[in-house]
């Protein structure tokens, strides 16, 4: 009897089991096939992106330095989870080490908060670029670069630490059934055999931070830009910034929109299924849609690609 006080007065420090969804075999074989699709693409779109930004001379720009730093940030961050996530599929174990599930966590969840930081400072690149043309080079100094930069993955890792010292000292009493693909922060709080309104609290505040603010400040950088762009002459040049912009908008709102809905419904009342489904979207969907959508499709990247292959 002493010594099962004992344990339930103790936080967990076993395996976890990351229940996913183990009792639909056909759903986890479809999300198999998925997330290594994403997976996949994520790898080949950004590293391409890294390989013809690094070699060619003409894109030694800011805006394809914070392009690289977003493709270097998506390879990490989907391999931080997606191996794992594979191998897990097909295993009838889905078992994770205490120490693996709390990396997961932390790496995982600071890889996610640098690209919402990340993205807010690559769209103040393109106000700056066509808001003032002029003075682009004079604003967007290398110094400025690299400071923007440095500051988006120092507070990325500082928020994930915060977290993460605050889950490590919650009790778990022997609870080890994670109802998720991976070690997610709502996931894990939700494990706790204590109130977890304080560790709430801050995830609410840090994600007002990190997803609210830089949304708010990128929707107000494009509209910026949109007045900008209406005052160009040429009906075709509109078109291209309007589409360019558009696109942009639309990948930004796809990554924010899911990680708001995520992070800002209560735990209590929210649906793990679809926390789980929109987790996958924002983790794998849209790192794979960043190359091409703010890249791959861009007229400097092929001909730089062009050039590429002429010389090898």
């Amino acid at each position: 009897m002493n010594k099962e006080i004992s344990w339930e007065n103790q936080s967990y420090q076993g395996e976890f089991i990351l229940l996913g969804v183990a009792d639909r075999p056909h759903l986890e074989m479809l999300l198999f096939a998925l997330v290594l699709v994403c997976y996949m693409m994520t790898l080949l779109g950004n590293s391409t992106i890294i390989v013809v930004s690094r070699l060619d001379p003409g894109l030694h720009t800011p805006m394809y330095f914070f392009l690289s730093n977003l493709s270097f940030l998506d390879i990490c961050f989907t391999t931080s989870l997606g191996p794992h996530m594979l191998v897990t599929f097909w295993r009838n174990s889905k078992t994770i080490s205490y120490g693996a599930c709390v990396a997961e966590l932390y790496i995982s969840l600071a890889l996610g908060s640098i690209e919402c930081i990340l993205l807010a400072v690559m769209a103040y690149d393109r106000y700056a670029a066509i808001c003032h043309p002029l003075h682009y080079t004079t604003i967007m100094s290398h110094s400025l670069c690299f400071t923007m930069a440095a500051i988006s993955w120092i507070s990325g890792f500082s928020n994930s630490l915060v977290h993460t010292v605050m889950i490590l000292r919650l009790p778990l009493c022997g609870r080890n059934q994670v109802d998720h693909f991976f070690c997610e922060l709502p996931a894990f709080l939700q494990l706790a055999c204590v109130d977890t309104s304080l560790n709430e609290v801050v995830m609410f505040s840090t994600s007002v931070l990190f997803l609210l603010v830089p949304v708010s400040l990128i929707t107000v950088s494009y509209g910026y830009i949109a007045a900008a762009v209406l005052r160009i002459h040429s009906a075709e040049g509109r078109k291209r910034a309007f589409n360019t912009c558009s696109s942009h908008l639309m990948v930004v709102w796809l990554f924010y929109g899911t990680a708001i809905f995520n992070y800002f419904q209560p735990l209590s009342i929210s649906s793990r299924d679809r926390r789980k489904m929109i987790s996958l979207f924002y983790t794998f969907v849209t790192t794979m849609l960043n190359p091409l959508i703010y890249t791959l499709r861009n007229k400097e990247v092929h001909k730089a690609l062009h050039r590429l292959m002429k010389k090898n």
